[in-house]
């Protein structure tokens, strides 16, 4: 609803949640169990360029697949030092 101010919209597909929620417990696994708060940091990763770019978005939608979802979040899944990027 946030971004909805900025006219951005934001559409989850099944796909882009199951990658999303996946990540989330093989971070957790990985690091420290942190378990609700690893998601809330994750989908703030996964949202940030949207977030910060979204004035400039103004009727834009964003589609959060899979695919999205591993291209925004690729240096977490790739860096095993997790500890940079994610609580």
């Amino acid at each position: 609803e946030l971004l909805s101010t900025e006219g951005v919209e934001l559409e989850f597909d099944m796909d882009g949640i199951e990658e999303i929620a996946a990540l989330a417990d093989e971070v957790n696994s990985r690091t420290e169990n942190i378990g609700a708060r690893r998601l809330h940091t994750i989908m703030e990763k996964l949202l940030e360029e949207v977030s910060f770019n979204a004035s400039d978005m103004n009727g834009v939608q964003v589609s959060v697949t899979k695919e999205y979802v591993r291209k925004q979040l690729k240096n977490i899944v790739e860096d095993h030092d997790l500890k940079r990027y994610i609580l």
